[in-house]
């Protein structure tokens, strides 16, 4: 019994390649010798071949896009490798797209009202200027708990405006850390936020100051600061605070003085605050969504759908402003973005 695989020259290489993936065939004992005479053989000749089929080969200049090219003669185990990755990317983008298809998002009942702020990237949206939006803030900023980028906040948030928006020139960018909150963040606002002359500040703060127990009035005393500062550069800000999840709630005194002392804050300064526990706790109380569909089994950050929801009402109140720019509604600048009912 003897093992063939047919072979060109043109092709060699891949049919080397193929063969290696192959099952190996067992040869009858007798057949043996004369078989691995003829496989060093084969190999003397593959390294010649091999030598003079690169040198010959084209030289291709590295792919500008994020996708890998596939090479048609490449091994079958490459091509399929390639092929879950892209089904991969293909399968996140439709569950990104359908994730509402379950689950509605609604706006809350109650929880808080949009009178139409943000006025300067609200302005520039209508202009058809460049808008740069930061989204500030710790791990709900940098998604935490999302499966995939295309599920935290910010990029959910960017994605709408791009939809409402298909010609604007917008970018939002993430800078969020971890574990931080005001006197971490205070640190870097400088070279990530304010050196960058944003046109709004989304502001994500005082979760891990509750978690570790930070004195709420002191960490407020530097988002007030923090404010002043950005106000300084011309940007609108909105505030968010922190989340309604099970570990937040053990700290409900803190948590209490938090959201009330940053709604006072906000209302000092005349900035936008997203009012977060309140949306987040409307889901569970009235709309009877079971935490686990918006927090994951940390019992603290947001899951796909916590973000999805969260961005897209946030979205449509900055459509909203736009719109309202747009019909000739004078928008004042010390108007608030969110304000509790």
């Amino acid at each position: 019994m003897s093992c063939h695989y047919p072979f060109h020259r043109k092709t060699l290489l891949t049919a080397l390649a193929v063969a290696a993936l192959a099952l190996p065939c067992i040869a009858p004992a007798h057949a043996q010798g004369a078989q691995s005479a003829q496989q060093a053989t084969l190999s003397d000749k593959a390294k010649t071949e091999a030598t003079k089929a690169e040198a010959a080969k084209p030289q291709t200049p590295p792919s500008a896009g994020n996708m890998a090219t596939v090479d048609p003669s490449a091994p079958a185990a490459q091509r399929s490798i390639t092929s879950k990755a892209i089904d991969r990317v293909k399968e996140v983008a439709k569950s990104a797209t359908d994730i509402f298809s379950r689950v509605p998002c609604l706006a809350s009942k109650g929880a808080a009202k949009s009178v139409g702020s943000l006025p300067r990237v609200a302005t520039k949206l209508a202009a058809g200027a460049p808008v740069l939006i930061i989204a500030f803030g710790s791990s709900s900023t940098n998604g935490h708990g999302a499966s995939a980028p295309e599920f935290r906040y910010p990029d959910r948030l960017a994605a709408q405006l791009h939809r409402q928006y298909p010609t604007a020139d917008i970018n939002v960018l993430i800078r969020g850390k971890g574990g931080e909150d005001a006197p971490e963040m205070m640190k870097r606002l400088q070279a990530e936020v304010i050196d960058m002359h944003p046109d709004m500040v989304i502001w994500q703060v005082g979760t891990n100051a509750v978690l570790r127990n930070l004195d709420p009035a002191e960490t407020v005393k530097l988002v007030e600061e923090g404010i002043t500062r950005i106000q300084a550069v011309g940007a609108d800000v909105v505030l968010i605070d922190p989340q309604y999840s099970p570990r937040v709630n053990e700290h409900a005194e803190s948590a209490g003085k938090m959201m009330t002392l940053l709604n006072k804050v906000a209302e000092l300064r005349k900035v936008g605050l997203f009012p977060r526990f309140a949306v987040m706790k409307d889901w569970h109380e009235r709309q009877a969504i079971p935490i686990e569909n918006f927090v994951i089994s940390d019992g603290l950050h947001m899951s796909d759908w916590g973000y999805a929801c969260f961005a897209q009402l946030l979205g449509d109140d900055i459509i909203k402003s736009v719109g309202q720019i747009k019909l000739g509604v004078n928008v004042p600048a010390d108007v608030r973005a969110y304000r509790p009912m």
